[in-house]
């Protein structure tokens, strides 16, 4: 990916690692555009970053994603990158009786059906720039999950699999696809605890080794890793599943 130069456009770049993306692209002269869906964070963030843009969006809402689609068409006509950031992250109980339906359809609405909606909408923006590039947030809980996620999980498995695909579909088109893949860092995504929680990667360390391993080119296959979460990515491949399984599930293996 080019690092500078570049027409950026942030989902969920209001907080957490699409705040720390936005403002670090933004630091090297890009021209950012960061959405979401709280006003009064994109004016505090827009305010801090001069030149940076907030736009209200509503990943879920298919309705206005097409229509900032149109109105960026015609707005930011430089448009190259798209960073799906957008997600979130709940807790679930799948024992009988306890299941929240309504849990698991806002989890998958949001990070899965969001993402595949934003990125058709956008591609046709980006797809004829210089450096086109569309990046996707996954996690390290896509390759070990936590029984207490379960959907979020899986969300993230699916997106992997599906930024695969994405990938190479659109080698012909020139587009570059990534997948930044982040262990446990502090942020809001499982609430404001773990903004401080000790065991979570800060996020600014978190987003200096992204944005050093980006303008490294070091992506393996793909992918934006950081060394905290290696040891999940690589897990099956080095015959430790079941061992990081079982740190994350009390000692229970699959």
């Amino acid at each position: 990916m080019k690092m500078t130069d570049n027409t950026i456009l942030i989902t969920g770049g209001t907080s957490g690692i699409g705040r720390g993306l936005a403002e670090a692209f933004h630091a090297l002269g890009n021209k950012v555009i960061i959405a979401g869906r709280r006003q009064d964070r994109l004016d505090a963030i827009t305010a801090d970053n001069p030149g940076m843009r907030g736009l209200s969006l509503d990943v879920c809402d298919v309705d206005v994603v097409s229509a900032l689609a149109a109105r960026l068409a015609e707005e930011e006509p430089a448009l190259n990158v798209l960073i799906n950031n957008a997600g979130i992250s709940r807790q679930e109980k799948l024992t009988p009786g306890d299941a929240s339906l309504g849990i698991t359809r806002d989890i998958v609405e949001t990070n899965i059906m969001s993402v595949v909606h934003a990125t058709a909408a956008f591609l046709p923006l980006i797809k004829t720039k210089a450096n086109a590039t569309v990046i996707t947030t996954g996690s390290g809980l896509a390759f070990v999950p936590r029984n207490n996620f379960p959907t979020y999980c899986a969300s993230k498995a699916f997106l992997h699999s599906w930024v695969q695909s994405l990938r190479v579909q659109l080698l012909r088109e020139g587009i570059e696809v990534l997948e930044l893949v982040p262990p446990y860092v502090q942020s809001e995504l499982a609430g404001a605890h773990q903004l401080t929680d000790p065991h979570a990667m800060p996020l600014h360390a978190f987003i200096a080794e992204v944005m050093e391993n980006l303008g490294k080119g070091d992506t393996p296959e793909g992918e934006i890793l950081v060394e905290r979460v290696k040891g999940h990515r690589y897990a099956d491949r080095n015959g430790e599943y079941t061992k990081h399984f079982a740190n994350f599930n009390g000692g229970v293996t699959p």
